[in-house]
């Protein structure tokens, strides 16, 4: 195998598969990334769970296939000086990395142990633009859960009906949710549960454009085709919760505040919690405004918000402070609807205006008196 190829496309495209390398695999070649020398330069990382593989030009002399160790190749790779890279073989395995006046030698491993990637036997596609679907990741995944012993939820659901993609995530303590109308291409109405970890990899892939991410949904995997890279992903089997059931759609307690404002107040207040005690939030409404305080025994916070509307509406709430911020600072508006029952019913964060784009909800906490 030999091939020359620009610096900077092959250390992009170390960087990108390395995603999907096994730091640690009973099958060694896990732990590498798999190199293809034919039409251009593919490489490919791989973990059993997920996989990415991209494709970069290059000008290939001799075709073949080795295994290269992530670590080490992303190593070399950006220690070279700017310019062309040329790997090459001889004599079996016995691999040559040189640009410029710097080259390595090692010993690869044979392509035949590195195990091929699950196809997706193609049953449904969507089409997504690539700064859309980011967004919608990054403003849910955090709720996905990590408690592995329910593993659907260690994943989102991507539901379609008809041109609305929506996409959940919840762990038991807060739920997340997004919703954008997507050119639904062939598709028809389905749903399927995309692991955290392997949303989390695809979020970094996309960039903010308005170019496609390709969706293949197969029987027990799905892909990701982001330009030249192809994420594959195994689905999560099990039965999601109903998410439409579990929010509330009615409310005794209403508020809209400036989201800026309110994260800023949480923000401050929650600078004195301890992460070792958590002590909760408590958000007190009371003659039209919301106060945000915390005791902790040791120190005290106060901080208020201007809110609108709840001006006749009395209500004292805990929350967990973590999670009160990642939804407010999620939320993909300026100015939020808070939205109440009692104290011990969830809040409800909505837009304001209410488009129905993104739905928050978190569940509250216990408070002890004087907390």
């Amino acid at each position: 195998m030999k091939f020359s190829c620009e610096k900077a496309l092959l250390q992009a495209a170390v960087i990108t598969a390395g995603r999907c390398a096994s730091s640690k695999s009973p099958i060694p070649a896990l732990e590498g990334l798999l190199i293809q020398a034919g039409q251009g330069v593919k490489v490919t990382g791989y973990d059993l769970k997920k996989g990415i593989y991209t494709t970069i030009p290059a000008d290939v002399a001799e075709a073949g296939s080795i295994v290269l160790g992530a670590r080490f190749l992303n190593d070399v790779v950006r220690s070279l000086p700017d310019g062309i890279v040329t790997v090459s073989t001889e004599n079996g395995l016995n691999t040559r990395i040189e640009c410029g006046g710097s080259h390595f030698t090692t010993v690869a491993s044979d392509s035949g142990e590195y195990p091929e990637l699950p196809a997706v036997d193609r049953e449904r596609a969507i089409s997504v633009p690539q700064g859309i679907l980011s967004k919608m990741i990054r403003q849910t995944v955090f709720s996905v859960s990590d408690n592995e012993s329910r593993p659907v939820y260690t994943g989102e659901l991507f539901e379609v009906k008809g041109d609305q993609l929506t996409v959940v995530a919840v762990d038991g303590y807060r739920l997340a949710l997004r919703r954008e109308i997507v050119a639904a291409g062939d598709v028809e109405d389905c749903s399927f549960i995309v692991p955290g970890a392997s949303l989390n990899d695809l979020e970094k892939l996309c960039g903010d454009t308005e170019d496609k991410v390709a969706v293949t949904v197969g029987a027990k995997h799905v892909s990701f085709q982001v330009g030249d890279t192809v994420l594959v992903s195994r689905r999560l089997e099990g039965e999601f919760l109903n998410y439409s059931r579990s929010i509330p759609s009615e409310f005794s307690v209403t508020v809209e505040a400036d989201k800026n404002e309110l994260v800023q107040a949480v923000s401050r207040v929650s600078i004195i919690i301890d992460e070792r005690t958590k002590n909760p939030l408590r958000l007190i409404l009371a003659d039209g405004e919301l106060t945000i305080a915390c005791n902790t025994g040791v120190s005290q916070g106060r901080d208020v918000c201007p809110v609108k509307g709840g001006r006749d509406a009395s209500l004292e709430i805990g929350f967990n402070n973590r999670y009160l911020l990642d939804a407010l600072r999620a939320a993909p508006a300026e100015e939020l609807k808070l939205c109440f029952n009692n104290a011990s019913s969830p809040c409800v964060v909505t837009p304001a205006d209410g488009n129905g784009s993104f739905s928050y909800m978190i569940l509250p906490v216990r408070l002890k008196a004087g907390a």
